[in-house]
Parts: structure tokens; sequence; C-alpha cells
């Protein structure tokens, strides 16, 4: 059995994530999407929020298991039994950043791959980041999230704002 991780923050899970974790189930055995706690990048939801998000995202398919994880990505591969860690390209950045990623966790694990699959067309231009930004900003997500990750954006954002000291009283 080929096991294949697939780690990230998802925060939040948006449909470009959803689209590689299901076309990586069509190539492994198994995907583990794995959800980092601890990235050295702001986070709007907790990792226990994150984690239920992408489990009802991915829940229609039994091919694909969610789990949280910290440390380095590669020492919780051997963890789960994973040979293959998958990773999603957009643009030519990620490319850059990905292929010293996959450098890097060879040199610490020779024995685990990396692959990556290239988005779906209509994906470039998902990253969670914008998606935060532009719910944030009250924009409509409804295009780049499911419907229960769209609501669960709205009700953070309402919560952030009313437990913000002091109130912003014009956003630019």
């Amino acid at each position: 059995m080929v096991r294949a991780l697939f780690p990230g923050t998802f925060d939040p899970i948006h449909y470009g994530h959803i689209d590689i974790a299901t076309r990586a189930a069509r190539l492994f055995d198994e995907v583990v999407m794995a959800v980092y706690d601890k990235p050295l990048k702001s986070l709007m939801f907790l990792p226990e929020e994150r984690m239920s998000l992408v489990r009802e995202a991915v829940k229609d398919n039994p091919k694909i298991k969610v789990t949280g994880y910290s440390g380095l990505t590669i020492d919780f591969c051997r963890k789960v039994d994973a040979q293959v860690i998958v990773r999603g390209l957009r643009v030519f950045s990620d490319f850059e950043f990905e292929f010293r990623m996959a450098l890097a966790n060879q040199r610490l694990a020779k024995d685990i791959e990396t692959i990556a699959l290239i988005t779906a067309e209509q994906h470039t231009f998902l990253s969670s980041s914008t998606v935060r930004e532009i719910a944030t900003l009250d924009g409509d997500v409804s295009s780049m999230v499911p419907p229960f990750v769209e609501k669960a954006l709205h009700a953070k954002v309402t919560d952030l704002a009313d437990h913000q000291f002091p109130p912003n009283a014009l956003r630019d």
C-alpha cells in the first residue's frame, strides 16, 4: 500500500486544496491530509477548527484521512508510514519554494518522495491568504470555498470584528 501525505495549514481549506487531495487519492492507496499546527505565519482558525473543516471537505472520499501534526513533515511521514509527500503547484513562484523544500526533505529522508500536482486551471489564483483577505473585507468567497467554509469564515470574521479593540472606524 502506498500512503501519501498532503501537508498544509489549510487556513482555510479551499477548492484548490480539495482538488489536489481528490486527484492524489486517485493515484495513491491512501492520502493523509496533515494539518500543521504551528506554522511561522498568522492563522485565522485554530488547529481543531482547520481539521474539522478539512474533514468535512473530504468526508465523501474514503481514501482521504485527516489528522493534525507538528514538527518536521518528514518525521510525521515516518510516523504514519507515508512514502510520498504530495504538494500542489499553482504558479511559478510555488515551484521555487516547493523545489527547495523537496530538496531539503530529500536530504533528510532519501526514502520519501515528493510529488507535485499542477492545480486545475480554475484554481490557479486561489490561496488561503487570498480567501481570508477577501472574507475579511466582506467579499464573496462562494466560488472559492465550500458553503460550510464560507459560513465558518463569516463567523470568524464577525467574531474577530466584535473583539477588536479599538474598533476600526474606517477600512481602506
